[in-house]
């Protein structure tokens, strides 16, 4: 599948696969603005996401989300973005990513996610066992990342050798 756009490098991925760290690296790289879909959205609602999920729930910081990433995709400079976790769970947000960039999957072992995230007390969907938490929700959202252009596994490559595979497969696809 090809890259329609190629002025946006959108990274998907599971919580713990190294986006934040990768983008930085991408957007290095390449020079052009590094995004963080999860920090725009704390920058733009002037509160954090777990405040966000405290008051309002998942499903209203989901249509945040989406309106957070729709206009990220609709600037005209070129940005790496990396996505939050469940990004993915909207088809409606799949499509936009497919149509306005070139998406990367970030994957990695639960073992390798869970020893990444095991002591992140900031990540709201992993209140509880992290461990079991991170294994129920890797079985709900298995086949939430393949839509991508391009998928790398995180789970043995430092994210140098992340953004050369991603890198290579990009170029591929344009």
């Amino acid at each position: 599948m090809e890259c329609e756009q190629n002025n946006k490098l959108v990274l998907v991925g599971f919580m713990g696969t190294g986006k934040s760290t990768v983008s930085r690296l991408l957007s290095e790289k390449l020079g052009w603005k590094r995004i963080d879909g999860d920090e725009e959205i704390e920058r733009r609602e002037g509160r954090k996401i777990s405040d966000i999920f405290a008051s309002e729930g998942e499903a209203a910081f989901r249509v945040i989300e989406t309106k957070v990433l729709k206009s990220l995709l609709s600037e005209s400079e070129p940005a790496v973005i990396a996505t939050g976790g469940g990004a993915v769970l909207s088809g409606y947000n799949c499509e936009l990513m497919l149509k306005h960039s070139c998406v990367a999957a970030l994957k990695a072992s639960p073992e390798q996610i869970i020893e990444r995230v095991k002591n992140d007390t900031s990540r709201p969907l992993l209140q509880g066992d992290a461990g079991e938490r991170v294994k129920l929700l890797l079985e709900q959202r298995k086949n939430a990342y393949d839509f991508a252009h391009i998928s790398v596994d995180t789970t043995l490559l430092t994210a140098e050798e992340v953004v050369d595979a991603i890198l290579q497969q990009w170029s591929c696809k344009q």
